[in-house]
């Protein structure tokens, strides 16, 4: 860990560049993570069962669900890490790295328990009925109790980010992305596992993730404080005043998810077999706006610690252009692949349609998602975690459902995603006007709203 004096590399330098460097190197980690989850999607498809893809698109939804507790965790740590860093603070961050992640821990093991104790409900609530239902819950029986690994791997990720260690921190799920990649034929095909192979993989995969992302924090960056109750207690609340609303929100999007898949199911196993083609396509197209959330928050972080609300301002405009450019160059390929793409998956009738409506119009509109992920990173990382966790649930609620339901009864299948993506439009714009009021009154006491460079002096708050 940074010790008190050392530099805090956000502070200086083109910030469209840390903006760039670090959304490319996250994403290529969540990539690592997300394509695997494709490539499964395409050794299911391969079996030639429409009910396995099927409950891989159902088993998604809650596993999307238990992953949000980590990412908000994680965004909680890393903030805090963040701020203490940009003020000079490199013994407070270790102590708030090491209380976040026990804490972390701690909490989201007893939250994935919980889910793995309701699964069979919860799986029935999406809409999954017979064999898939029972498939479904199959693979989350397996996978489930590993998700405490995974939330490890995510915090201690997080810290490495809060660093700009974005290398190694990307280097832990490409190495988990690696170890899936490599263990799904063999599973899957070579020992005829089928469905029990791929989650069998992604259990060992959240274990390579987990012990890559701890290991460079012990080597490089002073490791973590001996853990105190006190210490832990003492650091609860500021943890949570971060995470919790971090958390809310990123259940908000699993939620709208569930509520999409059970719209779709109305219309099929080939149209949920579709979503699920899509919903595992969209985060590895898109991987590097779903990063600029963890990317931009150090960098928003360590000059809103540092009192730079003239940097911070800049970052989240540098954030909006680049996620503008990464749409647009993303969106033309997915269109110039869409008949390919359906090819992979043997894609026919409505599961054809909805992989090629994705990969044409719905695309663009992606962009208002990375609005709503920068400012995000600006509420999270400026006092004000509620507003994205109201942002979030009014876009995955009142943005989606009557959207969802109204396209859905004129268009059907194809009108549910197009009610999805109605939803974002709306809500982003709402984000982009409520991050610009953070950023020019923030919540922080060491982060004025002023124009120009403040000394580097004080504690994290």
């Amino acid at each position: 860990m940074a010790q008190a004096g050392s530099p805090a590399r956000f502070l200086e330098g083109n910030l469209f560049r840390h903006v760039s460097v670090m959304s490319l190197t996250t994403s290529v980690g969540l990539m690592a993570v997300f394509a695997v989850d494709f490539i499964n999607m395409i050794f299911i498809a391969m079996l030639g069962r429409a009910e396995l893809a099927a409950a891989i698109g159902y088993a998604g939804a809650i596993l999307f669900f238990t992953t949000s507790f980590g990412i908000g965790m994680g965004i909680g740590v890393g903030a805090l890490t963040a701020r203490a860093l940009g003020a000079r603070d490199g013994a407070g961050a270790r102590t708030r790295a090491t209380n976040g992640l026990i804490l972390g821990t701690g909490f989201g093991a007893v939250f994935a328990a919980a889910v793995w104790l309701m699964l069979s409900p919860l799986v029935t609530l999406l809409g999954a009925t017979g064999e898939t239902h029972d498939l479904a819950v199959h693979y989350l029986q397996i996978v489930t109790p590993s998700q405490p690994l995974l939330m490890v791997g995510m915090i201690g990720s997080a810290i490495l980010r809060s660093h700009g260690d974005a290398r190694r921190a990307m280097m832990a799920t490409v190495l988990g992305g690696l170890a899936n990649a490599v263990l799904d034929p063999i599973l899957i095909f070579g020992f005829g596992l089928e469905l029990t192979g791929a989650a069998l993989a992604s259990v060992v995969s959240r274990m390579v993730i987990c012990g890559a992302a701890l290991w460079p924090i012990l080597r490089h960056h002073g490791g973590f404080d001996s853990p105190s109750a006190p210490s832990v207690m003492a650091d609860l609340r500021p943890v949570f005043g971060i995470a919790l609303p971090a958390i809310l929100t990123q259940v908000a999007a699993p939620v709208g998810m569930a509520f999409v898949t059970r719209a779709m199911a109305g219309f099929g196993e080939a149209a949920v077999a579709g979503m699920a083609v899509t919903g595992r396509l969209t985060p590895v197209a898109f991987g590097v706006i779903f990063a600029l959330s963890g990317a931009v928050g150090p960098i928003i972080g360590q000059n809103a610690g540092a009192g730079r609300m003239d940097r911070v301002r800049r970052a989240f405009g540098d954030g909006l252009i680049f996620t503008g450019i990464v749409t647009l160059v993303v969106s033309a390929i997915l269109f110039a692949l869409r008949g390919p793409i359906a090819g992979l998956f043997q894609a026919t009738d409505v599961t054809r349609e909805l992989i090629f409506l994705f990969c044409g119009p719905l695309s663009l509109l992606f962009f208002f998602n990375g609005v709503i992920f920068v400012s995000n990173a600006a509420c999270n990382n400026l006092g004000r975690p509620f507003l994205s966790t109201l942002v979030n649930w009014g876009r995955h609620t009142v943005g989606t459902i009557p959207f969802v339901m109204g396209f859905g009864m004129i268009w059907g299948a194809p009108g549910v995603m197009v009610g999805q993506a109605v939803g974002g439009v709306i809500f982003g714009g709402l984000a982009w006007g409520l991050a610009l009021r953070v950023i020019a009154r923030p919540a922080l006491k060491n982060a004025p709203a002023v124009h120009g460079p403040a000394p580097l002096h004080g504690a994290a708050p």
